[in-house]
């Protein structure tokens, strides 16, 4: 159903595999591929950052203390240190809102990261869906979102779509009795962070969720963070285990927020943008053949529309590339795929693989 329309449904009545995820492309027989489906940062975690890391194995024997590293990400956000929660990764922090939030009818807008979903069916919600349009390119009506809605997960910019949404455009989602969840895991990658929320606190029941697995290459290392007001902050922490991120995490965090890693990202985040734009320049050459890039793309990946993509994605595999399927992604289906941005020598070698795939489809 390609509608603005929001839907109340049950578990798995859309028949989308919501536990499908980029990693699962490169595993196995995919080990070897040249990995354009997931989006983690090529060539992470920095030399710098690797060593930072292996010099916290020393305290190993102390169990983890999160109090620097908490202060180092408020500090970064400008923030008091009582609206940060440091969780391992932020598909913790889904599964911490799903569970330790009382709601009634939380609401996901997709196509989006399909993990928010996931961990609120687990546990025990009802969960209702706004899909936008790809006609709209994928842009947010807030009036799209049923006022009745007490918990709106929402990405910034969007896995799989690469939109960007306006900052104001999402705090207009904002009420009273309402949390608004906007997942920033990739805002990071953004030059300037434009239309970050992530140190507002003028927008009532917001709760910003970030990663630093993403830029830094740290998928493994599960660190993430949840900046919201003091009472979620707390009722969420509740709702954790005890030291729930490990030490050489809590370091990873420390590092990460300081401000060399700052520049650094801020740097790294100009040259994705850039290697972007030659990779969506070389894909306006299939246009021919059928493929549509969603634009503005602004995240490390793009989302294109390819008639056959079923087909071409199993012959990319034969020629030594793995991308994403997009079919998994509610509001989109098979001719939908997602291409992690990487640098150009490996664009142009995918792209002439694309070449040899689509070809071969006519």
């Amino acid at each position: 159903m390609d509608t603005h329309t929001p839907m109340r449904t049950e578990a798995g009545s859309r028949g989308h595999d919501l536990r499908h995820h980029g990693d699962a492309e490169v595993r196995d027989d995919g080990a070897a591929l040249v990995d354009l489906a997931v989006n983690v940062r090529a060539d992470t975690p920095p030399v710098w950052l690797r060593e930072h890391v292996a010099a916290s194995l020393s305290s190993l024997a102390a169990y983890p203390d999160g109090r620097a590293a908490r202060v180092a990400v408020a500090a970064r956000h400008g923030l008091p240190v009582e609206r940060v929660l440091l969780t391992a990764g932020a598909a913790e922090a889904f599964v911490l809102l799903a569970r330790a939030l009382k709601v009634r009818w939380p609401v996901v807008v997709h196509p989006q990261f399909t993990e928010p979903e996931a961990a609120l069916r687990d546990a025990g919600h009802s969960v209702g869906r706004v899909l936008l349009r790809a006609s709209d390119g994928f842009r947010l009506d807030p009036a799209a979102v049923p006022e009745e809605a007490d918990l709106v997960v929402v990405g910034n910019p969007t896995n799989p779509t690469s939109v960007l949404h306006p900052a104001e455009v999402l705090a207009r989602l904002a009420r009273p009795g309402r949390t608004l969840v906007v997942d920033e895991a990739f805002m990071d990658a953004v030059p300037g962070e434009r239309e970050a929320l992530a140190g507002r606190t003028d927008v009532p029941g917001l709760v910003v969720l970030r990663s630093l697995t993403k830029t830094w290459g740290l998928a493994g290392l599960r660190i993430g963070y949840v900046l919201a007001a003091p009472e979620t902050v707390a009722e969420l922490e509740r709702a954790q285990p005890l030291w729930p991120v490990s030490t050489p995490a809590l370091a990873a965090a420390e590092a990460c927020v300081a401000p060399r890693a700052l520049a650094e990202a801020a740097h790294a985040a100009h040259r994705v943008a850039a290697d972007r734009a030659h990779l969506i320049a070389g894909l306006g050459e299939f246009a021919g053949a059928g493929l549509r890039v969603v634009e503005p793309a602004e995240g490390p990946f793009v989302l294109v529309r390819l008639p056959d993509a079923t087909a071409v994605r199993g012959r990319l595999r034969g020629l030594g590339f793995a991308v994403r399927r997009g079919d998994t992604f509610p509001g989109l289906g098979e001719e939908w795929l997602r291409l992690a941005v990487r640098d150009r020598g490996t664009s142009d070698a995918f792209l002439r693989a694309l070449g040899r795939a689509t070809a071969a489809a006519s």
